[in-house]
């Protein structure tokens, strides 16, 4: 007599036993996937519901994990447009070319006009600069916070490939995008 077990969507296991017909009817019902001969039938109940288990999991572990509240990236972009320094981070940081003053304007603009709510990815940071009209790069924005600007910002986790790290900028990042937005200092000394 043929035998077949399956895993319902709430995760009971089935055994079936009865005529072929029986377990194919069962299986395809429960499943969707059934053997019309019977023989192999046990290990395709099996094999799909280790699937369909596997997914259900994955489902409910992302369904689960609470959503951390997205940035709203272009209201960095119209802060910088339009805040009372706009003018000055125009001539000081986007008319120029130091790709560190470009890479951290986003940060200080979530520092200093949102009140340091959230941290940006260096994806994020580049999707702003790039809304900005002075592009870096996702790896240019990645590298800098990570080597030359490593000094002006705090990430919340320790770096690992293929694991966002979100900035924040710093206190001294924030002295220093002051000095170099007030017209003080443009170069990297520090």
């Amino acid at each position: 007599m043929p035998k077949a077990s399956l895993t319902l969507p709430n995760g009971t296991v089935v055994q079936i036993e009865g005529t072929s017909e029986e377990v194919r009817v069962l299986l395809q019902y429960y499943s969707g996937a059934a053997d019309s001969s019977g023989s192999g039938s046990d290990n395709t109940a099996r094999r799909t519901g280790r699937r369909s288990r596997r997914r259900k999991v994955a489902s409910q572990k992302s369904a689960d994990k609470p959503r951390e509240d997205l940035p709203d990236l272009s209201q960095s972009v119209n802060l910088a447009k339009t805040c009372d320094e706009a003018e000055d981070i125009e001539r000081e940081i986007l008319d120029r070319v130091s790709q560190v003053d470009r890479t951290l304007l986003p940060l200080y603009i979530v520092h200093q006009h949102l009140k340091n709510e959230f941290g940006l990815t260096s994806g994020e940071v580049s999707k702003i600069t790039n809304d900005l009209g002075v592009p870096v790069s996702g790896p240019n924005a990645s590298r800098t916070l990570s080597g030359t600007a490593a000094k002006y910002v705090i990430g919340d986790r320790v770096r690992k490939k293929g694991q966002p790290v979100r900035y924040k900028l710093s206190r001294r990042g924030s002295q220093y995008m002051q000095s170099v937005i007030s017209g003080g200092s443009n170069a990297n000394a520090d």
